[in-house]
């Protein structure tokens, strides 16, 4: 098989999908945990009371499981998008791969 032009690979369909895909998915995943983290850091920033709150008559303030909420979110969006890459992302490289002899 004779391999492709850039300009070739680039006007192809399977790559524009490929593309459009990767795009949309990295950018919905970054802008929620920008959302996420910068929220967080907007509430410290600017609602201390809030998060020093006690809960229920605790310690434990109501800052200490957003916080870890916060990093477990972001590891549970590191999850998807690492599911995502490995079960459809990589299969539509290979499919490109394999239609322009990559």
């Amino acid at each position: 098989m004779a391999k492709k032009s850039v300009h070739e690979i680039l006007a192809d369909p399977d790559f524009k999908e490929l593309y459009s895909k990767r795009m949309t998915y990295a950018w919905t995943l970054t802008v929620l945990e920008l959302v996420l983290f910068y929220g967080f850091v907007y509430l410290v920033s600017y609602n201390k009371p809030y998060l020093a709150t006690k809960m229920s008559g605790s310690v434990t303030t109501i800052g200490i499981p957003i916080a870890v909420g916060t990093i477990f979110v972001s590891w549970i969006l590191t999850g998807i998008y690492v599911y995502w890459a490995n079960n459809i992302y990589d299969g539509l490289v290979k499919k490109v791969k394999d239609k322009i002899g990559g």
